[in-house]
This record gives structure tokens, C-alpha cells and sequence, in this order.
């Protein structure tokens, strides 16, 4: 019997705001908020942007002068509405009007050598064979060079793409613990899985002391490392500007590293860590791999997660270099402008639309789960549940970047199993599509012919499709924990976000069977079963994931359990709402900080107690097992 995988926590942080309690999901449908839940977002984001604090039971505004809630929120409100989502890059990031590209050049001597002075340490340590080197006095020299010489000016460009999914303006994660220079990706990652994990409402200590030390495991990556400054990125080009290499830049810019900094300094995790690559879909690899080890009973608590932060002048010139991105001069031709206002920025990206190309993000993304048996006898809360991940690769390709039949494979198969656990009406009226949606005139082209296929092949009329790449941009690897995270909004508020930046759908997109809203879809909390998470990854990484509704859930766990344990549950789960209601109170007024346990009780080999059937670990209360199940009876 399969455990089923349920969520019983999610967090994290992209261009619309925390995701702990839907605030992201909020964002995004802000004109459809009542007043209150509209007041409590606006609110969460002004102190994450840093443009308020919570101190002695008072709203204080940036200057720092006490004031009434709603006249704060007068004050900021359109500050903040300007400052997420998808937006002209800020000075925060780069200088998109002074974007570094050095210019190399071949100069050469006149009548007269060329001729200047340069203190010592500057001096290369291999002096060409033209050159004339005199010493001047203490750290000084002067150089003569006969004939050419190359040399590389320092120069500044316009950035040809100015359009990202960038966090809240003013958010600044390594401000919120001893970050000690780690990436950006990385430092979103301790906000993350912390967010994730507060916000459950059941202490992880807890949890941990309910299972064995290898029961829990952590699934998290990224798709391309840590490429700013502080990783790869400074890695790479630090020797050839002349800086110094540290000694964290090669270790910190591993695309695996979110797991392990999970591991290390959140939760202290001793039990199976794994991080998968795949592209835009290694956040669904990730959750697959999650999947299959809570189904099989070798994990009873996952957290799966990603976190990348590709917006820099480099990544962004590498995919704009490959014709993927929405350049300025092609949005200006979409539209037949003069120049691009701060509105046409927010629209660069249009998911099934006349567009050219996809505007990139920036996001970080986890959620728990659990077996569906230890989410019930430890009272959590069920957000839906994740009955499984499939993934199929291309075949053979023509071009490694081009899409093939695999998602064609993947998607079917997920709506294959919506249909078999929750029937087939649920499958053809009460549920929608998360697609992958990139904004590239590719993918609107091929990806809607995939949902059209599988929507005519189980006889759905009319299948919704959202894609929140067009407010958030594409976070790369963790664009599936997006996905996930903000469709989990649609079962508490009933609204499935409408492309509002899609004023028409292609002409030369499939669309026979299928619904694309251009303004949110109002089908209430009730109203769908399913949700079903899509990428179309670069290289033929494709994955597709069934998501099952908060009361989907509820009912498949009943069948399984009886109505007595589900009665208890939901008085224990009241412990829950309570612990995550007083987090969410905290951290929607700034009070809350990251989780972070550097140096912290860390142990070596011989605090370690071993037996030939067990080792016990301090800290710990049940032991890891050494008596395995042989799976190989039938051979031995």
C-alpha cells in the first residue's frame, strides 16, 4: 500500500511576496481581495520591502513616525504595487543603463614608445618582450612599450533587456541572519525553507521526534548554481577583472547546494538529501524524487524545495544571446511604440500571446510533506496533496533546445491519474492547468497543442489554463515550486489567475479545448479537484504533477483511515492553526527571523552510539536502523 505524499506546509519568496499564507497568491489577485485580506498583504509586503516596522504595539513608516494601519498602507500602498511582480530591473540588481562590458582593443606606438607609470603590485608577473621597465622609487615604476600592445578599456552598455521578475524592491534576505557573503540564492534559501517550515504550525522538533533520523529527507536544488558574485558567477570572471578569488565562491556556487544549506544550518538533517537537476523542471524532479520515497515508506517527512536568483547582467545575456528573452527593440515592435513605459515593462511577459521571447525571475520555493498516516496523527494541516510526478524525456532531437514528444507523455499521464483517483468528472469539470507558459513564440505554439491533445483525448471541452510566468517571470529551475505554491491560493480565495498580460491569444495557438481567461477565474474554493503543474524543459526535461485540493484529499483520507481518525485529526489539527496563525501574525508585521544554526550542535563519530542492529544519535530520539527488509528474498 502507498503512503500518499500531503502537504502539510509551504513557504517561500518571489516577485509577489512571501508565500507562507497565500500572501504571493494575494498579490497576484489583489482587486479580487476583500478588505481585510487586502489590508494583511499590503501589510505583510510593506515589511518585507522595509517600508514599515511593527514595534510597541505601533505601525511605525519608514521614517520611523508612528501611524494608524490604514493610513500606512495609503502611504506605501502604490509604492508597493509599483515594486513586485514584473518591473523594469531596479539599481538594486544592475544599472541596466550602464551594464559592464569592457572593450578589448590592439593599440599601437607612434614615432614615440608609449609611455606611463604604475605602482609595482600592479606590474603583470610575465612582462611582454616589448616592454621597458625602470624602477621610479618605492612602488613606483615606469614602462615604456615599443610597437603594439593590447589592452582592455573599461566600458558601460545599454542592457538590451530591461524587463525581470525581480523580489519586492527594498527585500534584502542576507539582512536577516549572519549571511557571511553567501550567494543570493542562498541566502533566499534560509528564508525559504524556514517560511515553509513556520508556517506549518507544528514545531519540526516535533516532527523529528516522531520518525527515525532517516526517515526525513531534503529534495532541493537549482538549475544553473549560484552564478552572482558571491558563486560561480565570480568564480569564473574575478581572474580575468583582476580580483581575487575566495575561498567560498567554488564550494557555494554547487546548483545543489539549497539542500545542503538546508541540511547544515536548518535543519540538521541526517537523512537522505538529494538534489536533481532538469532545467525549468528540477523543482518537479525534485518533488518526484520526494514522491517516490514517501509512496515507497522509506521517507515519512520530506522538504522539497528551490531557490534561484538568475537575475544578473551575465545570465541575462547569455539567454538573450540565444534569442530566448523579450528584448526591448522586439517589445517595442510588439507594440508599435517609440519607447517603453513602466506598464509595457510589467507586460513583457505573455504567455499564448503575439510575444517574442520570455522575461526571467527570480524565486525561491519548499513544501513540506508527509505520508498521509504521520499527517494525520500528528494533527498538521492539508494544503492538497501530490499523488505523483511523471517525467519523460524527447527522443531523439534535431536541435538539444527544440520541444519533442515527452510532455506529450508526462501531461497524459497525470491527467490519467487525476481520472483514476478522483474519477472522471473531476478530471473533465474540477480541474485546471498550470502551464509552463515561457512567453516565447515556440512554446505558445507547441506547449498548447500538448494541452489541446490531452484535453480533446479525455473529452474535456473547456480546460482551464493559467500560467503565472506572466506575473512572476521564469525562476528557472524552481519555476515548478511557483507553480505549485500559488496554485494552492486558488482553494482558499476560488480564483484561478487570468493571463491579464495576454490581450489575445495567438492566432497559431491551439486552443479548441481549452479556457485561457484573461482576467481571473472565479470558480470558488470548492469549485476544482485538481491542478495539473507543467514545464517543458530545455533539453527535454519535461515533468508533469497532479495536484490534489485541500477536500480532494480529505476525502481520498477518509476512505483510507474512517471518519473516527479523521475527527480526531481535525481536533488536533486546531493545535496547528494556532501555532501557524501566531507565526503569520509575526511575520506580516516584520517580527520574524529566518532560521539559522550555525555551529550548532554539531556531531562527530564518537558521539555516536553503534550496535549491529541500530545507532542512536544525540539529540535524536529514535535510533537509525540497521536491520534492513531484504528486498531480494526470492534470490537468497
Amino acid at each position: 500500500m502507498s503512503q500518499l505524499p500531503v502537504i502539510v506546509g509551504f513557504g517561500g519568496i518571489n516577485p509577489a511576496g512571501r508565500a507562507s499564507s497565500h500572501h504571493a497568491y494575494r498579490r497576484v489577485i489583489l482587486d479580487k481581495l476583500d478588505a481585510n485580506s487586502r489590508r494583511q498583504t499590503l501589510l505583510s509586503l510593506a515589511t518585507l520591502m522595509n517600508l514599515a516596522s511593527y514595534k510597541d504595539d505601533q505601525y511605525l513608516n519608514a521614517d520611523g513616525d508612528a501611524v494608524t494601519l490604514d493610513d500606512l498602507l495609503i502611504e506605501v500602498g502604490q509604492q508597493i504595487i509599483d515594486n513586485t511582480l514584473i518591473r523594469r530591473i531596479h539599481p538594486d540588481w544592475f544599472d541596466v543603463d550602464a551594464v559592464m562590458f569592457n572593450r578589448p582593443a590592439d593599440i599601437q606606438a607612434g614615432d614615440e614608445p608609449l609611455r606611463f607609470q604604475l605602482r609595482t603590485r600592479h606590474m603583470p608577473q610575465q612582462v611582454p618582450d616589448n616592454w621597458t621597465v625602470r624602477p621610479l622609487g618605492p612602488g613606483q615604476m615606469e614602462v615604456t612599450i615599443s610597437g603594439r600592445c593590447e589592452v582592455i578599456f573599461p566600458d558601460t552598455k545599454t542592457a538590451q533587456v530591461q524587463s525581470a521578475g525581480m523580489l519586492p524592491t527594498g527585500f534584502a534576505p542576507g539582512t536577516l541572519y549572519q549571511s557571511r557573503n553567501h550567494p543570493r540564492g542562498l541566502q533566499m534559501t534560509i528564508f525559504s525553507a524556514s517560511d515553509a517550515l513556520q508556517s506549518s504550525g507544528v514545531p519540526f522538533e516535533r516532527i523529528a521526534a516522531r520518525v527515525r533520523p532517516d526517515q526525513i529527507g531534503v529534495y532541493a536544488s537549482n538549475s544553473i548554481g549560484q552564478l552572482d558574485d558571491f558563486g560561480f558567477g565570480g568564480l569564473t570572471k574575478f581572474p580575468s577583472l583582476g580580483k581575487r578569488t575566495t575561498s567560498k565562491q567554488m564550494p557555494l556556487g554547487y546548483a545543489q547546494m539549497p539542500a545542503d544549506f538546508v541540511n547544515a544550518y536548518v535543519l540538521g538533517n541526517v537523512g537522505v538529501t538529494s538534489g536533481a537537476l532538469g532545467a525549468c523542471a528540477t523543482f518537479l524532479y525534485n518533488l518526484r524524487n520526494a514522491v517516490n520515497d514517501i509512496r515507497s515508506g522509506a521517507r515519512k517527512v520530506a522538504l522539497v524545495g528551490g531557490s534561484d536568483a538568475p537575475v544578473t547582467p551575465e545570465i541575462i545575456e547569455g539567454f538573450r544571446a540565444m534569442g530566448a528573452l523579450a528584448e526591448d527593440k522586439d517589445l517595442l515592435a510588439l507594440d508599435g511604440l517609440s519607447r517603453l513605459s513602466d506598464d509595457d515593462y510589467r507586460r513583457a511577459c505573455r504567455p499564448f500571446a503575439n510575444n517574442c521571447g520570455f522575461t526571467i525571475g527570480e524565486s525561491s520555493q519548499f513544501v513540506l510533506l508527509m505520508s498521509d498516516d504521520l499527517a494525520l496523527e500528528m494533527g498538521c494541516q492539508v494544503f492538497g496533496s501530490v499523488p505523483d510526478v511523471f517525467v519523460n524525456a524527447d527522443g531523439y532531437k534535431k536541435s538539444i533546445s527544440a520541444p519533442g514528444i515527452g510532455n506529450y507523455l508526462c501531461l497524459g499521464k497525470a491527467a490519467g491519474m487525476v481520472r483514476t483517483l478522483l474519477g472522471d468528472e473531476a478530471l473533465r469539470q474540477r480541474s485546471f492547468v498550470q502551464a509552463h507558459g515561457t512567453s516565447t513564440p515556440q512554446n505558445r505554439v507547441t506547449e498548447s497543442h500538448v494541452l489541446n491533445e490531452i484535453a480533446r483525448a479525455f473529452d474535456i471541452e473547456s480546460w482551464p489554463v493559467t500560467a503565472i510566468k506572466s506575473y512572476l517571470g521564469h525562476s528557472q529551475g524552481t519555476a515548478g515550486g511557483d507553480q505549485l505554491t500559488m496554485s494552492l491560493g486558488t482553494w482558499q480565495y476560488g480564483y484561478i489567475p487570468g493571463i491579464q498580460t495576454t490581450p489575445h491569444i495567438a492566432d497559431d495557438v491551439n486552443s479548441s479545448n481549452l479556457l485561457f481567461s484573461h482576467q481571473h477565474l472565479e470558480v470558488g474554493s470548492q469549485g476544482m479537484d485538481a491542478v495539473l503543474l507543467n514545464a517543458k524543459g530545455f533539453g527535454g526535461n519535461n515533468a508533469s504533477a497532479p495536484v490534489l485540493s485541500p477536500t480532494a484529499t480529505e476525502q481520498l483520507l477518509e476512505r483510507r483511515h474512517g471518519a473516527k481518525a479523521m475527527t480526531r485529526w481535525r481536533q488536533q489539527r486546531e493545535a496547528a492553526l494556532v501555532a501557524s496563525a501566531a507565526y503569520e501574525d509575526a511575520a506580516s508585521k516584520g517580527l520574524t527571523r529566518p532560521i539559522y544554526r550555525y555551529d550548532n550542535d554539531v556531531l562527530e563519530g564518537s558521539d555516536l552510539q553503534f550496535s549491529n542492529f541500530e545507532v542512536r544519535l544525540p539529540g535524536y530520539e529514535l535510533p537509525v536502523s540497521l536491520i534492513e527488509d531484504n528486498p531480494f528474498k526470492d534470490m537468497c
